[in-house]
């Protein structure tokens, strides 16, 4: 097989989820893995010797996605939380799946917000997330990872022997700042507790903690899909809250005030939706409740977007139940919660490429990555084009 120096991507039209208006008429070269130039198509200049030339024609060339929330290394499913339990060798090799999964349908970037702790390829215990990380650094056939290590919560907040568990304020701080020496990207607290009207720990402890995780470089999330630890987070100023499910307007204004990112997942309520019918689990025999909660969830995003707060989109694959291609439907549910679909798409590219604090990351320009993909249709007037990826840059 003959490997050409080069692709070009000819008569395509362009949206870079910066813009609502879609650019047509573009031409796109790309040498060694990189743009090297984004061009008119009536107007290319000279074309280097024996490139690659693809007709493009009828396709919109996107950013490479960001799914701002997944769990490489968890299979999913309406047993998700079981499934986290299964051996080390079928975790990985759930991970490499999901690595398939999310690069055929353009997702360059995963951002893991908790795995579990295991022992693998020879490191010690740590969270498995870190040790896929380093397995595919430097791989062009996997996503990009960056990876918060292991879910930090209260006891009884989540099964025993899946997080990391603190009993205090100085216990958090200790495990923040082992999770850090595991050599974690960010840290995650889980800001549910046992009691739904009380977050486990206050905004003060939260503050601390967030305050050190700073001063080594890292950024703190927390879930927090209730009210109350929505408001610690806000309050601590904290780098983002997971989920956000139930937001309120006093809420939202303090997390614009503080520059804290909600990362949305209804992706993962829409799922369950569907549980009803296809399983025989006694919590989602009526699927009102999800409903309700799905609406909530929507009402949240759009208090957040009047606020001024940055969303950032994410799937929840892997520590729910949607799965690793499933980013296009987060991107439609954004849309259908009152974002315009180029704001949609700026929250499953370039937002989540800045709350990772990597600049290249869901970016197209010359110079950059070429991590774009080519999709059917206008993602700009059909939110569903996200969905038909023809081809995936190289």
């Amino acid at each position: 097989m003959v490997i050409l120096p080069g692709t070009l991507y000819r008569d395509a039209a362009l949206a870079d989820g910066r813009s609502p208006n879609l650019r047509r008429g573009v031409s796109v070269l790309t040498e060694n893995s990189r743009i090297t130039w984004i061009r008119d198509s009536s107007d290319e200049g000279p074309v280097p010797d024996q490139v690659q030339v693809v007709d493009a024609g009828g396709t919109t060339i996107i950013p490479g996605l960001v799914d701002g929330h997944s769990h490489l290394t968890l299979p999913g499913g309406s047993h998700w939380i079981d499934r986290a339990f299964d051996t080390t060798e079928t975790l990985l090799e759930v991970a490499e799946a999901n690595a398939d999964l999310q690069m055929r349908s353009g997702v360059r970037w995963a951002r893991d917000v908790g795995s579990p702790r295991r022992n693998a390829e020879g490191t010690a215990e740590r969270a498995l997330a870190l040790t896929v990380r380093d397995r595919w650094r430097g791989r062009r056939d996997r996503p990009y990872v960056r990876a918060a290590g292991t879910w930090i919560a209260m006891p009884k907040a989540l099964p025993a022997g899946l997080p990391v568990e603190a009993v205090d304020a100085d216990d958090l701080l200790a495990r923040v700042t082992g999770q850090l020496d595991d050599g974690a990207d960010f840290v995650k607290l889980y800001l549910d507790g046992p009691d739904p009207e009380t977050a486990p720990w206050t905004a003060a402890e939260v503050g601390r903690v967030a305050e050190a995780a700073h001063r080594r470089g890292a950024k703190v999330t927390a879930h927090a899909s209730r009210l109350s630890g929505a408001r610690v987070a806000a309050e601590a100023g904290i780098d983002s809250v997971e989920h956000g499910f139930e937001l309120d307007a006093d809420i939202a204004a303090t997390m614009a005030r503080n520059n804290v990112t909600v990362v949305t997942t209804l992706t993962v309520m829409r799922s369950w939706l569907t549980f009803g019918s296809t399983t025989t689990i006694d919590r989602f025999a009526d699927i009102r409740p999800i409903r309700e909660r799905l609406d909530r969830a929507m009402d949240s995003v759009r208090i957040a977007q009047a606020a001024g707060v940055t969303i950032v989109g994410g799937t929840d694959f892997g520590g729910g139940s949607a799965r690793a291609n499933m980013l296009p439907w987060e991107f439609e549910s954004l849309v259908e919660s009152g974002l315009q679909p180029w704001e949609a798409l700026a929250s499953v590219t370039w937002r989540g490429g800045e709350l990772l604090g990597e600049p290249d990351a869901g970016v197209i320009r010359e110079g950059g990555p070429a991590d774009f993909s080519l999709v059917h249709g206008d993602p700009l007037s059909d939110p569903t084009a996200l969905w038909r990826v023809w081809r995936v840059a190289p």
